[in-house]
This record gives C-alpha cells, structure tokens and sequence, in this order.
C-alpha cells in the first residue's frame, strides 16, 4: 500500500513512524516532510494550499491513503478534494474542519448537542467585547480570550487579570492574529486539570485511544506564555476508568450524533481537550486532527498496525480495527528555540540526535531543516524527546537523559514534564 501524509511537525513524524512500521506499507510520502522524515519517507514539496496538486500526485502515484497531519489543509479542503478522486482520506471534509477552524461554530455544535462546555459569547466588536469582559470580572470571574480562527496555537489567552484579558481582546481585533480575530470568543474560565481524548471515528463508530496529557505552558510550575505544548506523558492518570466512561458518553457519542445529524463527513481523529472540573469533564476546545506533542507520546504506544487502523478508519470500517498499546507510559519532552513562542532564533546546527537515540530515545523532528550537510534549528519546537519506561518515573528519566545529549544554541526545555502524574501516583 501506498501512502502520502501532509505535514512537516513532529506529529506528522510520529504518523509516518508509525506508518513505516506498518507491514502493509511498501512506499511512504510526505509533503513537505523534514529531515526526521526524510530517513523513514519520501519528502515532496507539494505546494502549500493546493488541494489540486495534491490530488494530482495522489491519482498519479497511486497513492492508497492520503493522511493529513496539519489542521490548515483540513480546514481548506485537502479532503474534500482528494476523496472526489477516489482514494481514501484520514481526515473530516471542509464542513467536518470547522470544529476546528471556528471556535464559535465550535462552541454552537456543543451547546446544541448537549456537550458539557465552558459558558462563553462570541463578539464581532471590541467595544461588546471589553463590556463582556468588565461585566465578568466584576461578579469575579476570570476569562479566557480566544481568536476565533486559526492562530497556529496562539489565538488562546489565559487571562491572569482583567487588565490582560482586555489587552488580548484588543489584541484580536487589532489584527493580531488577523482574520482569526474578527469574531472573539470569551469564555468562562475553567478550574481543575486538564486532559487530552483523542478519539478515531468514520462516521458510524468512535472509539477513543489511550489518554495522554500536555503541558502548555512555557516554563516550569506551569509559568509563563501559553505554547503549542512543551510536552506530553500518555496515559494520564487523571483518567480514570470511570471519567473516561464519562468523557465516552457525554462527549465522544453526542460528538458522533452531532456529525450524523449535521451530515459531517468526519473519517478521521477528533481531538477533545478536557478540563477535569469538579462538576465533571467539560470540553475545552474540538481539534480535527491528532494532537501535538500527544502524538508523540501515544503512537509510540501503538504495537499493531497504524496503517490498519487508519485505512479502516477512511473506508468507514473502523469496527473491524484493531489496536493494541503497550501497558507502559511513555513521555514527550519538546525542545525549543530561543525566543520561543515569539522571535525565534534559528539556524543554530543540532548535535547529540544519534547519542539520544542509542540511548534508547525516539527523537521526532519538528521544527528542523538541514544546512550545510547539518541539521540546523528551524522552527519554535524543533525536537520532542520521547521514551517508554515501566512507570512514568522512569519513562521520564529516559527521556530527559536523551535531552541532555543533545544542544543547539538557545535550547530551551521544561524540566518537569508529567510532574501532575508523579504527584497523583505518589
């Protein structure tokens, strides 16, 4: 089978791992790829938003499955437009995107559809907006500011106070984030601890994977600005037997009558980030496709055939799947750039991927490009360092050791990556 992933981030590494595992797999591709990539795929540089051009060398190759790794192409069509061709696609149509692509449509298909959620309203003017936010904090609540579109993970303030809710709400309508900011979504800030479900579904069945839980913030303790994630640990023990039976029937099966009865096509990987409330789970936000940094912390936790699951997934069988995991956890700690989540700096060669990797590490590009016969930082998450282990102790242990073999000018890391899964398990 021949397969083709779009994407260039260490998610998209960790599903063409995954894929070349596969023993059904005989020729791997992917656009753009990058120098991880590169050793276990074929990288094309298909052009970026060109849903034609990628059809086109799909039906030319003979492409068996098309997975797409980025939100962006989802939300611009990628699988609307491959399917017509008659190959199979992970991954939802346009409409099935909007989960994703609009956090207003978002937040009405939840509420619709009885899916326990933050309260929130949405603005298409700055001066609504800045009342919403005056009229929150006087009856003491805080507030959570978010770009309604995509911001390539940064449209999402945390307030710590009124005056920087309002800063961001102004932020979004100054065109910071562009048009993701004409129409701001302000919600209730939430208490408690958060989760990621990532769920399979092909529009008949849904079926969830193991749990995992990142860290969004920038520095240890859980300080600084909010990222991409700066790592991730699966499983997450916040995930009880009983909360993940929860989160199966009051999200994950009003998410799939949802679909059904807005006639979504949705063959793909819906993404539900939860905060463990002490009034129960409540949703934070839909993703349309696999989490970053989860996925690198999950996949490698996948001992069958991701190939299988995936192809099953696309042809609306994903009953017939199979999926076996590894009982023990594994841990995903990113390595950043300087300057990270704001002005990067880049370009600085990369050492000691080998002697991480012999140390028993998976090493996952993301945000690397080769110079000069070097792989050079190129991105704000350059490196996830992930490691299995027989306890989440010393799954992490792992992985920091292939950490501190490894340095570029400017790295930045976390250190306490799957600090909350060591405290509950003490």
């Amino acid at each position: 089978m021949k397969v083709l992933v779009l994407g260039s981030g260490g998610r998209e590494h960790a599903i063409c791992r995954g894929l070349s595992l596969s023993p059904e797999v005989t020729r791997l591709y992917c656009s753009p790829g990058n120098p991880g990539i590169a050793q276990i795929a074929e990288c094309v540089n298909l052009p970026a938003g060109d849903n034609a051009a990628v059809a086109d060398f799909a039906e030319k190759n003979g492409i068996d499955l098309l997975a797409v790794g980025p939100e962006l192409p989802l939300c611009q069509g990628v699988a609307d437009a491959v399917r017509a061709r008659g190959i199979a696609v992970f991954g939802p149509s346009q409409a099935g995107a909007r989960l994703e692509g609009s956090k207003d449509f978002s937040k009405q298909f939840m509420v619709k559809y009885g899916i326990p959620t933050a309260r929130y309203a949405s603005f298409s003017d700055c001066e609504s907006a800045l009342k919403y936010v005056a009229s929150e904090y006087a009856a003491g609540r805080g507030v959570v500011v978010k770009a309604d579109g995509l911001a390539a993970g940064k449209g999402v303030i945390v307030a710590a106070s009124q005056q920087e809710a309002e800063n961001a709400v102004r932020s979004c309508f100054s065109g910071t984030f562009g048009a993701a900011g004409s129409i701001v979504v302000l919600e209730e800030l939430l208490e408690g601890e958060e989760a990621s479900i990532l769920a399979l579904t092909d529009g008949k069945t849904i079926v969830p994977l193991v749990s995992s839980q990142d860290h969004k913030r920038l520095l240890d303790h859980d300080r600084g600005p909010n990222t991409g994630g700066m790592g991730a640990y699966s499983p997450a023990p916040v995930v009880t037997e009983e909360l993940m039976n929860t989160v199966k029937e009051q999200v994950l099966d009003r998410f799939l009558k949802g679909i059904q009865t807005e006639k979504l096509e949705y063959k793909g990987i819906i993404y539900a980030g939860i905060m463990v409330t002490k009034d129960g789970p409540k949703v934070l936000e839909f993703n349309v496709r696999f989490g970053d940094p989860e996925t690198e912390a999950i996949l490698p936790r996948l001992k069958s055939s991701l190939f299988d699951v995936l192809f099953k997934t696309a042809n609306g069988k994903l009953s017939e799947a199979v999926m076996n995991w590894s009982t023990d956890p594994c841990v995903g700690v990113v390595m950043a750039s300087e300057g990270y989540p704001g002005t990067l700096k880049k370009g600085f060669p990369i050492t000691g991927i080998k002697d991480a990797e012999a140390a028993g590490c998976i090493v996952f590009h993301a945000g690397t490009a080769s110079k000069d016969g070097k792989i050079v930082n190129s991105g704000g998450r350059v490196l996830v360092v992930s490691a299995e282990g027989s306890t989440i102790s010393e799954a992490v242990e792992k992985a920091y050791s292939g950490v501190k073999k490894i340095h570029w000018e400017g790295v930045q890391f976390r250190t306490d990556i799957a600090w909350r899964a060591i405290s509950r398990l003490k």
